[in-house]
C-alpha cells in the first residue's frame, strides 16, 4: 500500500483549516501533516518537515506573504511539493499570476467535497486542476486578443473616478489639468471597449484591475 498524500493546509482563516482538515483527514489515502496562517509560516514549515510535504492547499490573499509569492519561492526550490490553489478569488489578477507562479491547480472553495478530494489526488500526481469558473477564465484569455493594459497615472484617474471624483477633483488630485483626465478618460474608454466613466469603472473591477 502506498503512503497517505502529505498535505499542507494554508489559509489565514483557522475555521477553514479545520473544515478542510476534517474532510482531508477521513480519507485514508490522505494525511494532514500541517496548517499555516501565511505563506511566510507556509515555506517554513516546508523546509522544516522531517518528512516532505507532497501538496499544500494555499489559499492566496493573506497577511504577511500572499499564496503567490510563496508559490514562486517553493517553485524556486525545484522539488518543492504541488501546491492547489483553494480560494474564493477568480479574478484575471489572481488566476494569471497564481498559475504564472506554478501553481499545479486553482480551484474555488465553493468547490464540492469530492471534486477537492479528486483535485488533491490528481495535483499529488502532477496533473493540471482547474475549477470551471477558472478554466473558463484562461480560455477567454486565449480566445481573445491581448488587452492593452492600462498606465499607472491611468489607473489613478480610474481609481478618483470610480470613487466619485469629477474631472476637475480628478485634476485638482494629480496636479494636471482637465483637459488631461479627459485624454486620459478617452485612452481608457479604448483600452477597455467602453464609452462612458460608469462602464469604464464596472469593466475595471470585473477584470479585477480596482478593488473595493
Amino acid at each position: 500500500m502506498n503512503p497517505p498524500i502529505r498535505i499542507l493546509i494554508v489559509d489565514d482563516h483557522p475555521v477553514v483549516r479545520d473544515g478542510l482538515r476534517g474532510v482531508l483527514s477521513a480519507e485514508p489515502d490522505l494525511a494532514v501533516v500541517g496548517e499555516a496562517g501565511d505563506g511566510a509560516e507556509a515555506l517554513a514549515r516546508v523546509a522544516a518537515s522531517d518528512d516532505p510535504v507532497d501538496v499544500v492547499l494555499m489559499d492566496l490573499r493573506m497577511p504577511v506573504m500572499g499564496g503567490v509569492e510563496a508559490i514562486k519561492q517553493l517553485r524556486r526550490t525545484g522539488s518543492g511539493p504541488r501546491v492547489l490553489v483553494l480560494t474564493t478569488f477568480d479574478t484575471d489578477r489572481d488566476v494569471l499570476p497564481a498559475i504564472e507562479a506554478g501553481a499545479t491547480g486553482y480551484l474555488l472553495k465553493d468547490t464540492p467535497r469530492e471534486e477537492l478530494l479528486r483535485a488533491v489526488r490528481a495535483a499529488h500526481r502532477g496533473e493540471a486542476v482547474l475549477s470551471p469558473a477558472v478554466a473558463g477564465r484562461l480560455m477567454g484569455q486565449v480566445r481573445s486578443p491581448a488587452e492593452e493594459a492600462l498606465s499607472a497615472r491611468e489607473l489613478e484617474v480610474l481609481q478618483l473616478v470610480a470613487g466619485g471624483a469629477t474631472n476637475r477633483e480628478a485634476a485638482r488630485k494629480l496636479f494636471i489639468s482637465e483637459a488631461t483626465i479627459k485624454t486620459h478618460l478617452l485612452h481608457i474608454y479604448a483600452k477597455l471597449d467602453v464609452r462612458d466613466r460608469a462602464s469604464a469603472v464596472s469593466a475595471a473591477y470585473r477584470r479585477g484591475l480596482l478593488t473595493t
